[in-house]
Order: structure tokens, then sequence, then C-alpha cells
């Protein structure tokens, strides 16, 4: 079972953590449309922005420390990054998770635990997700079946959010704390289901870097684009770290 989130000590933090956000690991298909070859980066540019991180001594943190920081002040390394690799899919396995290896970085998977349910082979396998997580890799959650969340009931909700966390805390052994909305879209109630459920924290599509104590559920991201250059992403990280102003209170 999940750890519930520990006692919060009251203590308003910000943190700067550049949240990487990935979809396809592959060349897209010479047939894709114009989103697909946005969301698809080949490997061979992970490895060269993995590279670049190792370079310039980024170490990669989870969303559990995320959450251990903001929440009780447990100590970030000095240049902490999240790699998160959203819809699970099966290059995430094949491509991402041995790049990950060879550069010593960890990565966060969010599976869609319906397909791996049904064992679509373009997504990832219950093995995969197994093997990842034994590896060091952190799991969360992206749904059962990818839908739109907001305006929906209650159980549908706790179906899309307890029943996948269950399923992968079953599977890998480990407490799983993140969940990451489908589409980007939630509202209030799915951010009050996914608190009683005992996630710690919802990740957004929305782009920012800067993460606050008192905005767990909505944790902003750096989208990576597939035709982004190592420069073009070590600028979109400076711009973020220069322009997202925290929120206010």
């Amino acid at each position: 079972p999940t750890p519930l989130l520990p006692t919060p000590d009251g203590v308003y933090r910000e943190a700067v953590v550049p949240i990487l956000m990935y979809h396809y690991i592959s060349a897209p298909p010479p047939d894709a449309d114009a989103l697909r070859r946005d969301l698809s980066l080949p490997p061979e540019s992970l490895a060269a922005q993995l590279a670049y991180f190792r370079e310039a001594g980024y170490t990669t943190i989870t969303f559990y420390d995320l959450a251990l920081h903001l929440q009780r002040g447990a100590p970030l390394p000095a240049k902490p990054l999240i790699l998160s690799f959203d819809d699970g899919h099966k290059d995430h396995f094949a491509n991402a998770f041995p790049l990950l290896q060879e550069y010593g970085f960890i990565g966060t998977f969010f599976p869609i635990t319906g397909f791996a349910d049904e064992g679509r082979p373009e997504y990832l396998s219950w093995d995969d997700i197994r093997a990842m997580g034994a590896a060091g890799m952190e799991i969360g959650t992206h749904s059962y079946s990818h839908p739109d969340l907001r305006g929906q009931t209650v159980d549908f909700l706790v179906w899309q959010s307890l029943g996948p966390k269950q399923a992968v805390e079953e599977r890998t052994g480990k407490p799983v704390t993140a969940f990451c909305y489908p589409l980007g879209y939630y509202d209030e109630q799915v951010m009050a289901v996914i608190r009683s459920a005992h996630y710690w924290t919802g990740i957004t599509t929305r782009q920012g870097v800067r993460h606050t104590s008192d905005g767990m559920l909505e944790l902003a991201r750096v989208r990576v684009r597939g035709d982004d250059t190592v420069e073009d992403l070590a600028l979109r990280i400076a711009y973020l770290e220069a322009v997202d102003v925290p929120q206010t209170r």
C-alpha cells in the first residue's frame, strides 16, 4: 500500500525543477501526421539530450523525491531534473529504458494500465512495467483507458485512478504516488479523487518549471518536441526558469 503523504510541516516551499514531458521515443512512421511527428523523438535525439544533461551536471529525481522536498524539506541535488514519459508506448521499454540505464538516469513512466491488461503490442506489457520498476525506474499511472476525466462521476474517477494505482503496486511491489492527467485535462473533482486515492502529485501539461508546496496536484512540465535539438531544449528550460513565476499566496 502507498504510504500516506508525509504530514506537511506547514512551511511554504518553492522548487525550480524541470520536468520533461516525452511521448514516443522512436522515429515517426512515414505517414505520420503533424501531431505524431511532434510527439516522436528519435532515440538518437534522446541520447544526445541525456548526454547533455549529464555533462551539464543534472541529477534525475522522482516525483516522490519532489513531494518529500516540497512537503517536508527533504534535500534535493544541486540541479534536479525529472524525465517523464507519457502513455506507456512500447518504445519506452525498447528505446528509452536502455538509454536511461546507459547514462545513469532515472525516468518516470506513466502507462495506461488498461492497455497492458489487453496486451496491446504497441504499449508496455506488465512484464515491461515490472522490469523497469525493478531496475529503479519510477512507475506512475495515466488512468485505465486515457479518457477525459472532467465532468465524470466519482465512481468513474475512482476506477480510472485507484484501480491503476493498485494494479501497478501489486505488480511492482512499490508505492505509486504520481498521477498524470490523461490529455492534460482535470478539474476540482478529479483533483479531489486523486488526493483521496493517496496520490501525492498530479502532473499536468502546463508549461513551467516552478513548483510549490500548495500546488502538488498541478505540477507543470517542459514539453519536448520531436525536432528539438539539444540547444532548443536547453534554451526552453532556461527561458522557463527566467519567466515562470511562483503562484501568488
